[in-house]
């Protein structure tokens, strides 16, 4: 059952965080729902500007919506990644996605005001819920490369002004996380003071967290055992992600984690199966791998467990 993100993030805040997954494709989709339904957990189904255009927005949208059918008893929400204005009023006047966000995080701070304004004056006609970025996180997230130098932390009384301007209904903050697979170096790590005076200065508005993957170490060997080349990857440590989670941040957002599944398991696959030519065989395997890292995910989040009292309050 799809489902408004303020459903959603009602029910989390400051208790646990919702994880929001991206897809390409239907293996993906699959282990999603999957993983999710095994965990008991409302979770929120991401879709990037690339993945509409990897596939076609059509395609993944059918896809889902069979998904819908073969597992009824899920309940998430439909969420546009990373859109600009007119992806966001394509996917408005869809009528199939519960959330935009509209990222002008890269725009000087009046512009990010006027552009997110337009997004969720056309949102809230349609019951859209809107989801905007302010402040910069760095490394890479498909079409946006943001380089160490020019990430910044969100500034919590900026955030305060830009969500009563906009009427945004949720806050994506860069808080010391970063895209892609190479997020930390040394001890760096989530700063908590910053997530702890926006919640202070927005109390009961829901916070996300971008750049949330952990990259966990044994993925990254396995990769590199199979043939892969990532030297230095890390990622985000789990239990400071479980921390921001009563905190305020309610949607965590996850991608690069279920690439390097994906990475994986085909690499291990065709090294011990060079002969194999089916990509069925690995692509089963995805779906239960992925499906098995979604539930340990939840379990983090603390979204693991709660589908029941959610369900309840539809």
């Amino acid at each position: 059952m799809i489902v408004s993100t303020k459903i959603l993030f009602k029910h989390a805040y400051k208790r646990y965080a919702v994880g929001a997954y991206n897809i390409n494709n239907a293996e993906q989709i699959m282990g999603l729902f999957r993983g999710n339904l095994e965990s008991k957990a409302p979770f929120i189904i991401q879709i990037s500007k690339g993945a509409r255009s990897y596939t076609d927005k059509r395609l993944l949208e059918a896809m889902i919506r069979a998904a819908d059918k073969v597992f009824p008893d899920a309940v998430y929400a439909v969420h546009l990644d990373h859109g600009d204005e007119a992806t966001c009023m394509d996917c408005i006047e869809s009528g199939f996605y519960s959330s935009v966000m509209i990222d002008a995080s890269h725009e000087p701070f009046e512009k990010n005001v006027a552009i997110t304004a337009r997004v969720v004056a056309a949102a809230h006609a349609k019951g859209v819920v809107v989801e905007a970025e302010l402040g910069q996180l760095g490394g890479v997230e498909e079409h946006i490369s943001v380089s160490e130098a020019d990430a910044r932390l969100t500034n919590p009384d900026e955030a305060k002004e830009f969500v009563e301007r906009t009427g945004c209904d949720s806050l994506a903050c860069a808080i010391g996380t970063s895209h892609g697979a190479y997020k930390f170096t040394g001890s760096q790590g989530l700063h908590f003071e910053v997530i702890e005076r926006i919640a202070r200065l927005l109390p009961g508005f829901p916070l996300v967290m971008h750049g949330s993957s952990s990259v966990p170490a044994e993925e990254v060997a396995r990769i590199n055992a199979a043939g892969g080349k990532l030297k230095g990857a890390k990622g985000v440590d789990e239990a400071q992600i479980t921390r921001a989670g009563t905190m305020g941040v309610t949607k965590v957002n996850i991608d690069t984690d279920g690439r390097l599944v994906w990475c994986r398991v085909h690499r291990e696959h065709f090294r011990v199966n060079p002969e194999n030519f089916d990509l069925r065989p690995p692509g089963k395997v995805f779906q239960a791998e992925y499906a098995k890292y979604i539930a340990h995910k939840n379990a983090i989040l603390g979204s693991a467990g709660k589908l029941d009292e959610v369900r309840a309050l539809l």
